[in-house]
């Protein structure tokens, strides 16, 4: 499984501007794009889906610009990747309005797979932008450990 080149654009792009500013400033194309080494039109289109999706403000014009329209910590992962890619189903059997499986009616892991699509999905909602747009932590430090998600409804763990 793989984001596309847009998804993982849009999320260097956002926490390049959390870094710069979180929501408090306004920022320009130009400068994400000379800071990310992404080429200005691909920023540009980001800053329009972004912006569709409510994850940032624009304003055009002189003093325009845009700047995230909730916290860092407020904004996460799947926030990111749903308003490039749209929400995240990792197969057909989790999109309720899809019927082009070969095998959905004889299926045993078709019941399963929203818990699977939920899990990915969780997970990438548990990682925010105030996250990734921080320092990593020098090499030897004590990290927290990681949240355990279970890969089933219900499973423990």
């Amino acid at each position: 499984m793989r984001l596309s080149s847009l998804a993982d654009y849009a999320v260097v792009m956002m926490a390049a501007a959390a870094r710069h500013c979180g929501a408090s400033c306004r920022l320009n194309a130009t400068l994400l794009a000379g800071e990310t080494g992404l080429p200005l039109p691909t920023v540009q289109k980001l800053v329009s889906k972004l912006s569709a999706a409510g994850l940032i403000e624009s304003a055009r014009g002189t003093g325009g610009g845009f700047r995230l329209s909730r916290p860092p910590a407020a904004i996460t992962v799947a926030d990111i990747v749903e308003a490039i890619e749209g929400p995240i189903a990792l197969t057909t059997c989790v999109d309720s309005g899809r019927h082009d499986c070969a095998v959905e009616g004889t299926c045993r892991v078709r019941p399963h797979w929203n818990a699977v699509n939920g899990a990915v999905k969780g997970a990438l909602a548990g990682v925010s932008l105030a996250q990734l747009s921080s320092s990593p932590a020098p090499a030897g430090t004590l990290q927290p450990e990681p949240r355990q998600v279970p890969a089933f409804a219900g499973e423990q763990v």
